[in-house]
């Protein structure tokens, strides 16, 4: 099953790839991306790394597939470029150079952002990509493979000069914040309203919404104030000047990682071949490729704890 993102959808939607990403909430925004060049190959000359690969399950060795659900958003994640039928982004070609190393065929599925993490658990998938953010809650139900380091951020329309930055989020009261579903920035918004009833300040709202194009489509039409995603999408999308959007900064920093069910057998092979990505320098050229080399990692890691 294959989702493909509408045109026009491409060209004014958001690179808000759902994410559950979170540094200080008073760190200096990092600088924002050059560009992205899709069309640059970065993985030509890969090779099978024997000693990631014994480290597979028996199961998958005879398969030689793996079988992942993968959300889709815009650049630089995961999208359809316009008129094109090949998905491709940042977390596409992580897979897929994961699953070179691993000697491995990707199987790869469309899915709903929310969908993702439920369907690991009942087998649907044995590999989850969609921006997922490494959270002390999910670590209750999901394993991770850590690959990136992105996490929550801020933008408001290009002609809104009232709110330049958000460090705490009393800033945000009086307000509607679009974001989306699932996510955790939608939970991180919900589980905090009670501060501005702290504050003495009428609370935020907040509208989730299951497709990525619908929070940015909501901004640029005035029908919220802000919306919170991801750092890597927000910079993306305010480094286009059709969006019309400004990106206020970094609010918290996440690791980002593969997902699979609790107890896969799956992660000790998948954390190996991202470090022979970062070893051999396939994987910072990934993350130029894409525009996010300040999202960098040194070491992938299994279940780290999520950032204070």
């Amino acid at each position: 099953m294959k989702r493909h993102l509408p045109a026009a959808a491409l060209a004014t939607a958001a690179a808000l790839a759902l994410a559950g990403c979170g540094s200080d909430p008073a760190a200096a925004p990092k600088a924002a991306p050059v560009g992205i060049q899709p069309s640059q190959d970065v993985l030509s000359g890969l090779r099978k790394s024997e000693a990631a690969a014994a480290l597979l399950p028996d199961d998958v060795k005879a398969s030689g597939t793996i079988r992942l659900g993968g959300a889709v958003g815009a650049p630089p994640g995961a999208y359809y470029p316009e008129g094109k039928k090949e998905i491709t982004g940042l977390d596409v070609d992580l897979a897929d150079a994961v699953a070179a190393v691993l000697g491995l065929k990707v199987q790869r599925e469309d899915a709903a952002f929310e969908t993702i993490l439920p369907a690991l658990g009942s087998g649907k998938y044995d590999v989850g990509t969609g921006n997922f953010g490494v959270t002390t809650a999910r670590l209750k139900t999901v394993d991770f493979v850590t690959y990136v380091d992105d996490g929550q951020g801020f933008a408001v329309r290009s002609d809104n000069t009232a709110l330049n930055t958000v460090t705490d989020l009393v800033q945000l009261c009086g307000l509607t914040i679009g974001t989306g579903a699932g996510t955790t920035f939608e939970a991180t918004l919900n589980a905090k309203k009670d501060v501005c009833e702290q504050a003495g300040k009428k609370p935020y709202e907040v509208k989730a919404f299951s497709e990525n194009g619908a929070v940015l489509t909501g901004l640029q039409q005035n029908r919220f104030d802000v919306v919170m995603s991801t750092i890597n999408g927000l910079r993306y999308q305010a480094a286009q000047p059709a969006a019309k959007i400004r990106f206020l900064g970094e609010f918290h920093r996440l690791d980002v990682g593969f997902a699979f069910k609790k107890g896969s057998p799956l992660t000790p092979a998948f954390q190996a071949a991202v470090n022979e990505l970062i070893k051999d320098g396939t994987y910072q050229k990934i993350l130029a490729k894409w525009g996010t080399a300040d999202s960098a990692i040194t070491e992938s890691k299994i279940n780290p704890p999520e950032h204070p």
